[in-house]
């Protein structure tokens, strides 16, 4: 299905770009860098940010205890402690 008909992203694009990343996609505006493209209308906003919830679960809003990604947060957290404001 045709979710971006200004940028022809399906639907499938969307999952593949949250899914495939190794920093989670959690907005369109990401989704949309991530393939290369920007909103341009923004009606397909809402649809990709539906796409982006049932992609990534419970990881959609906070990475859980036990989800694979919970370490890789950990990290990035850690990494910006550590930097100097």
């Amino acid at each position: 299905m045709i979710v971006c008909s200004c940028n022809v992203l399906t639907d499938h694009d969307v999952r593949s770009a949250v899914i495939a990343a190794d920093d989670l996609r959690r907005s369109p505006k990401q989704v949309y860098g991530c393939l290369g493209c920007s909103a341009e209308c923004g009606r397909c906003a809402r649809t990709i940010r539906t796409i982006i919830k049932e992609a990534l679960g419970a990881c959609a809003r906070k990475c859980c205890d036990g989800c694979p990604h919970s370490a890789m947060h950990a990290e990035a957290e850690q990494i910006q402690t550590e930097i100097p404001v």
